[in-house]
């Protein structure tokens, strides 16, 4: 009896919807959501910097780069550093750095210790991303194509909800407060964190990704690069759209209504496209969703308002969504089986493409015009066509579509 009892539990465990796999997705799912909310939540916080510390545009760009530099650069050695820890006990901590580096911001040591807090949070952050992604791949194996779009979802929904609630409070309370809020959030969800049943991988997590290994770094190096070149096309185009509205007679408030519509489609392209990337395989929706974007965002500078309204959702889906196909590929093409690496070195590219896309298109955009700059987003949209093309050999079959786990 006992031991049929422990062959239950063993298939429980290795089941794609039992307990102990669901506990490691929410784990890894409240990491994410809090920490892209802190990233995006600052920008709430920059107006009210510049203002009280005398900061000019170049400053503040400075002092938004202690955060992001520090988060984007440190993927690789964060990860490295705390190979020994397990993905659940390094997103603890990861959270845990993140929420001291927001009270240390929002304690009265002026300049010096706004500056010291954001280094500290970006520390945290840059833990966040490879390890939750590491736990989400160990737990569901070769079946983790789904969970990981679930996973990248879940940044949006954080996303959505820290920048609002620090947008609504801010005209109640002080920054330093409302700053103090959002690090006891974070305290809590360490809490929380640590709280959940531990829970090992599934058997399954792998072998697969090894028996790949042996197609060597290009295929893994075509698909940062994909990475690196749809995120400078999301950054690019949002670099513009604020412009775009407005050339269209559309006011602040249009503007806003036009980011949120935009932001909409692209949480619900995240929560679609991996399901996409299981049906069509990688190369297909990759394929659909990049033409597609190529011809909407060139679309937008034919259209009125309106319909260029009408249109931003269904950009927002295939602008946003190709990212949950390409996290859902990086176990497979990890170099040497070494997922956290890999998703370590996968985050690596994509944020610092994020922080220099933005600098490039508007560098185009000055020696000629708007719509060159945007054209030139929507081109690079279009030059990721023949890199997934390239990419097909490297991936577990021809068409690029992901074998049954």
């Amino acid at each position: 009896m006992q031991i049929t009892g422990s062959a239950d539990t063993a298939r429980q465990a290795s089941a794609p919807g039992s307990p102990s796999k669901s506990h490691n997705l929410l784990t890894a799912c409240l990491a994410h959501a809090l920490h892209d909310g802190y990233t995006d939540g600052l920008y709430a916080f920059l107006p009210v910097w510049q203002a009280q510390f005398r900061l000019s545009y170049a400053g503040l760009a400075v002092v938004r780069a202690l955060y992001h530099g520090t988060m984007g650069g440190l993927q690789v050695p964060g990860d490295k550093l705390l190979r020994g820890l397990s993905p659940r006990a390094a997103l603890a901590l990861s959270t845990l750095v993140a929420s001291a580096g927001l009270l240390i911001m929002a304690l009265p040591f002026g300049f010096a210790g706004l500056c010291i807090g954001l280094v500290v949070a970006g520390v945290g952050s840059s833990i966040q991303h490879p390890r939750g992604s590491l736990l989400v791949t160990e737990t569901y194996g070769t079946a983790s194509r789904g969970p990981l779009g679930i996973y990248n979802f879940s940044g949006d929904l954080g996303k959505a909800t820290l920048p609002a609630i620090a947008a609504l409070l801010l005209p109640i309370l002080a920054w330093r407060p409302v700053i103090a809020v959002m690090a006891l959030l974070g305290l809590v969800i360490t809490i929380g964190l640590l709280s959940l049943p531990p829970t090992g991988s599934s058997a399954t997590s792998h072998e697969p990704e090894k028996a790949v290994v042996g197609q060597g770094r290009t295929g893994f190096g075509l698909l940062t690069a994909i990475g690196a070149f749809d995120t400078a096309t999301r950054m690019g185009y949002l670099l513009f759209l604020p412009f775009l509205i407005h050339g269209r007679g559309g006011t602040s408030a249009t503007v806003g209504l036009a980011l949120a519509l935009l932001f909409i489609g692209g949480a619900l392209g995240k929560a679609t496209c991996s399901w996409l990337g299981q049906h069509l395989g990688v190369v297909g929706s990759v394929l659909a969703t990049e033409a597609a974007t190529a011809v909407l965002i060139t679309a937008t500078l034919f259209t009125p308002l309106v319909p260029t309204l009408v249109v931003l959702p269904l950009l927002g889906v295939v602008l946003n969504g190709t990212s949950s196909v390409l996290y859902g590929t990086v176990p497979e093409l990890a170099p040497r089986g070494n997922t956290g690496r890999a998703f370590a070195i996968f985050y690596t590219s994509v944020i610092g493409s994020g922080g220099l896309a933005p600098i490039v298109y508007g560098a185009v955009a000055d020696h000629s015009s708007q719509t060159v700059g945007i054209l030139a987003a929507a081109a690079t949209a279009a030059l990721i066509i023949p890199l997934v093309l390239a990419l097909r050999p490297f991936l577990r079959s021809p068409s690029g579509e992901m074998s049954a786990p």
